[in-house]
């Protein structure tokens, strides 16, 4: 009989039973986890490391481009920014350029920062 990891099924559990503007905070500090670890293989000469975790990074940047919704003043800049995140997350992992890294991440603890706080605004006025 094959257990199961109890955090996995916490952190499957999470999600599944999660509010969309929680998830997009999940999104964000998954982001800057990735690009940490990213950067940190880079430091500790672990190419193939840092390319899997960059490449983590990657993947979320796209899933906020395809959950963003359409139709608010913020979309096409965070549309853009996202773009432009994804087109340096690549560029960072093509010339495993741990400065690049450094930006997109202070993008993301920016965006995360802002979006928590946008959250408890809205929870302290409901």
């Amino acid at each position: 009989m094959v257990l199961n990891n109890p955090y996995q099924t916490y952190q499957k559990q999470a999600v599944t039973t999660s509010k969309p503007e929680d998830l997009t905070f999940m999104l964000y500090q998954g982001l800057v986890k990735f690009i940490r670890l990213s950067k940190k293989s880079l430091e500790n000469k672990n190419m193939e490391e840092s390319h899997e975790y960059n490449l983590r990074a990657q993947d979320i940047v796209s899933e906020l481009m395809i959950t963003l919704k359409k139709g608010y003043t913020v979309s096409d800049p965070l549309l853009t920014m996202y773009d432009y995140m994804k087109s340096r997350l690549i560029e960072a992992n093509l010339n495993k350029n741990s400065a690049i890294l450094e930006e997109v991440e202070g993008f993301a603890l920016e965006l995360s920062e802002t979006w928590s706080t946008a959250m408890k605004q809205i929870k302290t006025k409901s």
